[in-house]
């Protein structure tokens, strides 16, 4: 009997192709400082594992759809703070299980497959291309929403961006959820880096600006593990369209996707409470003031930027030549090629590390 091999389709895990680097990175005098993932390295906030360790007494199967008081949550936070209809309901709301493992279902969850277009970021998270691929959909990548020349069926937009921190303005959402419109396609807005902006304003797709008021055919998605420091449990929620939010919890109870009753307690405390999130978002702040300047003494030039934990940046060579030169000073990096389909001249530089490290970094760069 054959079969067909699914990781045989796939490209090589990106973080993979930089073990030489890290390895000379590792080897500097005074460690490596690893900037190359974008991983929460501060504590998660008392009110979260609070939460976490009182409802430890989960003898119980959860449900895919969580709880009312955690739907109730997750509604209000995006009502209050990112403007949706107020007119949105619980069948609006989906948790899931970190929104990496979204990114990368949703296009087999919404039934596309072979003989449907994913339109994805021409510099993006890799997570988008890997979703298509594992459905077997065509892919196009462009970097404006009048570029798109075809007829698709699921839309993915990331603002701010992941690698390279753009924002994309209130203009510009309108225009992706037009294109969207016209042509028939679900729109999925990836917001997990909405609440680190360090210049302009970032708005979800849901505010009743940018659709004013009707949010069909329209999907937020966003995380808890960068806002809250909860990349360890594997917590996030999807909102939207109902149609939509109502098909993807149907194929996601037959899957058995559901998030754990501890980590629904954590979530719903996390929501509760901005006074944390804005302790961090201080934090990344503190950290890019050190980082930036240092690069661009260094040679560097910043290129967006404007929001999330991640400086794009190019020295003006091919990205592998940086990643090289970034590592010769125990910096680790990830280069532009992880993000872009071909060569690049930027490295995406993380502001995940600890304040010691970032200083040691720009130290190491204006050495």
């Amino acid at each position: 009997m054959s079969r067909r091999s699914v990781s045989a389709s796939l490209p090589t895990f990106p973080w993979d192709t930089i073990a030489a680097a890290r390895g000379k990175a590792e080897s500097h005098p005074d460690g490596i400082v690893d900037l190359s993932v974008g991983t929460p390295v501060d504590p998660t906030p008392r009110v979260v594992t609070d939460a976490l360790s009182a409802a430890g007494d989960a003898h119980g199967y959860p449900q895919v759809w969580g709880t009312s008081a955690l739907r109730a949550g997750i509604l209000d936070h995006m009502k209050r703070v990112w403007g949706a209809p107020a007119s949105l309901d619980e069948t609006s709301v989906l948790p899931v299980i970190g929104t990496k493992e979204l990114v990368a279902s949703l296009p087999s969850q919404l039934g596309v497959g072979s003989g449907s277009t994913v339109v994805i970021p021409a510099c993006a998270y890799p997570t988008y291309r890997v979703g298509a691929q594992l459905a077997g959909a065509k892919i196009v990548a462009v970097n404006e929403p009048d570029e798109v020349d075809v007829t698709p069926d699921l839309i993915w937009i990331n603002s701010p961006a992941n690698p390279s921190g753009r924002i994309l303005n209130l203009d510009e959402m309108k225009a992706w959820v037009d294109v969207a419109r016209s042509t028939g396609a679900v729109l999925a807005s990836d917001e997990c880096y909405g609440e680190f902006v360090w210049e302009g304003e970032s708005v979800s797709v849901l505010d009743e600006r940018v659709n004013g008021g009707d949010v069909t055919g329209l999907l937020a998605c966003l995380s808890m593990s960068k806002r809250s420091n909860m990349a360890g449990y594997r917590a996030g929620f999807v909102v939207g369209d109902p149609e939509l939010t109502s098909e993807l919890l149907t194929v996601r109870k037959h899957c058995g996707l559901m998030i754990s009753t501890p980590v629904i307690a954590a979530m719903q405390a996390a929501l509760q409470d901005r006074c944390h999130v804005r302790e961090q978002a201080n934090r990344y702040r503190l950290r890019r003031s050190v980082l930036k300047p240092a690069l661009e003494k260094a040679g560097f030039r910043i290129d967006h930027s404007e929001g999330s934990l991640y400086l794009w940046a190019t020295h003006g060579e091919d990205c592998r030549a940086t990643l090289d030169r970034l590592a010769t000073l125990g910096i680790l990096c990830s280069p532009g090629d992880f993000y872009v389909d071909g060569g690049s001249d930027h490295v995406r530089i993380g502001l995940t590390a600890t304040d010691e490290r970032i200083n040691a970094a720009a130290r190491r760069l204006t050495a």
